[in-house]
């Protein structure tokens, strides 16, 4: 599955551990440990790049700005706008190579012709929950960080979406999924997104290996009776499409059934013509 449908993010070109992308008029150069292809670097805008991260043997690493760069500038998607900024660990706010995921969501809330209320776990700056917003649902974003969740908000009002029916919440991801079960609120669609490894707002540890399969069997039971989707991406190396796809089978297509899909979701790279991994997906959906 690849994102090809971008106008305003391009993957330009990839060689030697690293991308050239440009996210609207900014051209970044971004560290990738999977391109282990040393091709020639013949495009010119890798001479002209505004901006380049650089790794450090100690961890982490930091931003080299090369030309003028705006503190923030946006960005937009199929309606959907975002404000993007150079942060720590090479990141600008969004991943591009979700957009397949989104245009999933938004396509299965559209065609449900019933009101859906999607709860987004590991929510992030709030992309999938702006896609589900402007397809018609009601979404309870979760993260951890404080910020990120200040940063969903402002990108709900970019797109014009702040006044949409939305719970903005900072908090555990596991422990309110455990709340919820108390409260008996239930969902339509469970978007999940979780870090290979975290800490939560007051220090909880998450490891994605040890703690995917309990998190998600929580979910079951906040699901309504007859749900929709439930969709879950990783970064996580090793974690493969199957294997993710054999745990929503074990916990989702036998008490509802509906069907199963799994697989990478890549950038196409303009250079080349290839496509670029970038994680894995895994679709539970009635049929």
């Amino acid at each position: 599955m690849r994102a090809a449908d971008w106008k305003d993010y391009e993957l330009i070109d990839t060689s030697a551990g690293e991308r050239l992308e440009r996210w609207g008029d900014i051209i970044l150069i971004r560290p990738d440990p999977q391109i282990i292809w040393d091709t020639p670097k013949t495009n010119p805008l890798w001479r002209r790049a505004h901006a380049r991260y650089h790794r450090s043997q100690a961890g982490g690493g930091a931003w080299e700005e090369l030309k003028k760069l705006p503190p923030v500038w946006k960005i937009g998607y199929n309606g959907l706008t975002f404000q993007l900024k150079t942060m720590g660990f090479k990141h600008t706010g969004i991943f591009p190579e979700q957009a397949v995921n989104w245009d999933f969501a938004m396509e299965k809330i559209r065609a449900a012709g019933r009101p859906v209320k999607v709860l987004n776990l590991f929510g992030y700056t709030g992309a999938a929950t702006l896609a589900c917003l402007k397809a018609g649902a009601q979404v309870c974003h979760v993260d951890a960080s404080r910020g990120m969740v200040a940063w969903a908000r402002e990108n709900a009002a970019a797109s014009g979406l702040a006044d949409r029916p939305v719970r903005w919440l900072v908090d555990d991801c596991v422990k309110f999924v455990q709340r919820e079960q108390r409260r008996g609120n239930r969902y339509d669609a469970v978007i999940m997104d979780p870090p290979s490894y975290g800490r939560g707002p007051n220090g909880e540890v998450w490891k994605l290996e040890e703690q995917l399969y309990p998190l998600v069997q929580m979910c079951v039971p906040i699901l309504s009776e007859k749900p929709l989707f439930f969709l879950l991406n990783s970064y996580t190396t090793g974690l493969s499409p199957a294997v993710m796809e054999y745990l929503l089978g074990v916990l989702l297509q036998k008490k509802f059934g509906g069907g199963l899909s799994s697989g990478e979701i890549g950038l196409p790279v303009t250079e080349t013509g290839l496509v670029l991994p970038c994680g894995s997906t895994v679709i539970w959906q009635c049929v």
